[in-house]
């Protein structure tokens, strides 16, 4: 299933991907309780964000495909409500106000070597908080106290249910989903912080999205190709059996340590070829075009400004 946020003329929606056509969950929910409003036994209405959905997990799943099903028997208007066209819709970030945005740096071997940095023995970790988040096609803004921001690919891991000191075998029974992240970040900042957070978490420095695509569409996160590419050029391309620390090992490690709860967010680490380990170095500008694509997951574009 590939879950979205969109906004349309009723509000801020949950729906569904398929065929490069939105469902809207909102819309096929109240259309299904019309028919059933004097059932007792009905189910509660279907969660219409999704921080709720994902903590309803598998209740949510089920009736969010049996709300899919139903499509087919509604009549032609009902229909048109229920249905936008992908490339018509303004999407939202997948999610947007999770309780942790958990980054992971130096997760890619070659980027390691291009920033003369050593692979680290254990997860180098770093946050980044909401106010950075915004969603495909939304705009990028360059700060005005940096000249050297640069681009981060990454696989991001969203968390199904509440997770402690989980061990790497299970961790991967506390995934919902996948989605796509651009780990922007600001580089003078971050280096002459000596710590990185103010460097990463500028206003606009995570684009998220375009869905959240529910684990049991994805059989393994360490065979996925990632590439980047600025102004139709690649800049970055790699796959993420490249990565360093697993997906799994990421969440146990960080379990030991924090509790994650359903919706937080964990980026997996960039690949080679972010614009300061390039000569000359390349720093992104008003007017450049990103995209960022992973294999099953779609593409995440976002202009600057």
């Amino acid at each position: 299933m590939k879950l979205v946020t969109f906004r349309d003329d009723s509000g801020v929606n949950l729906g569904i991907i398929k065929n490069d056509q939105i469902f809207s969950l909102s819309a096929l929910d109240e259309w299904d309780r019309s028919l059933n409003q004097d059932d007792a036994n009905s189910e509660n209405p279907i969660p219409l964000n999704t921080k709720s959905f994902i903590e309803e997990g598998e209740n949510a799943l089920a009736h969010a495909e049996r709300l899919l099903a139903s499509y087919e028997e509604m009549g032609i208007e009902e229909k048109r409500k229920a249905v936008l066209y992908l490339n018509e819709t303004e999407l939202l970030a997948p999610i947007s106000q999770p309780e942790k945005i958990i980054c992971v740096g130096l997760n890619y071997l070659d980027h390691c070597k291009e920033t003369g940095m050593e692979p680290p023995k254990s997860p180098v970790v770093f946050s980044k908080y909401a106010n950075a988040i915004i969603g495909h096609q939304q705009s990028i803004e360059l700060p005005v106290n940096s000249d050297q921001v640069d681009f981060e690919a990454e696989l991001a891991v969203v968390i199904g249910k509440e997770a402690k000191r989980v061990s790497v075998e299970e961790a991967s029974d506390y995934i919902f989903g996948y989605t796509i992240m651009n780990d922007v970040s600001a580089r003078d900042i971050q280096f002459a912080d000596g710590q990185w957070v103010r460097g990463k978490t500028a206003d606009t420095f995570a684009p998220l999205g375009p869905c959240i695509v529910t684990q049991d569409e994805i059989e393994d996160p360490h065979k996925l190709n990632i590439s980047l590419t600025l102004n139709g050029e690649v800049m970055q391309q790699s796959n993420t059996s490249n990565l360093i620390f697993t997906v799994p090992y990421i969440i146990s490690f960080l379990s030991q340590a924090m509790t994650l709860k359903p919706g937080d967010i964990i980026a997996t680490g960039t690949p080679p070829g972010v614009g300061m380990g390039r000569e000359p170095k390349i720093w992104l500008k008003k007017g450049d075009e990103l995209s960022i694509t992973i294999e099953k997951l779609g593409t995440l574009s976002n202009s600057v400004k």
